[in-house]
């Protein structure tokens, strides 16, 4: 029973030098391109037949419920400078 299990898991240990192994995972990440990138969840009760609704038109214009209402948002939530009151 003190005998380990040949199978490796995803935190297997480098086969190759270790030291090596920690060097290469000092590159730096890439920059983020720009502020459109970054999301934020948003959530609303809505009732189960208007989300029916939702759906099926999504499915009919051959998109995607969250690409769909993002669209309906920022068309009715736009930045240009006259929209403001």
């Amino acid at each position: 029973m003190s005998e380990r299990s040949p199978r490796r898991g995803f935190a297997a240990r480098p086969t190759t030098d270790p030291d090596a192994w920690v060097r290469h995972a000092e590159t730096a990440p890439a920059p983020i391109a720009d502020a459109a990138s970054f999301t934020a969840r948003l959530t609303i009760d809505i009732t189960p037949e208007l989300r029916g609704r939702i759906k099926i038109i999504a499915f009919q214009r051959g998109v995607t419920v969250a690409d769909m209402l993002r669209e309906l948002l920022a068309r009715e939530f736009s930045s240009t400078p006259g929209d403001t009151p």
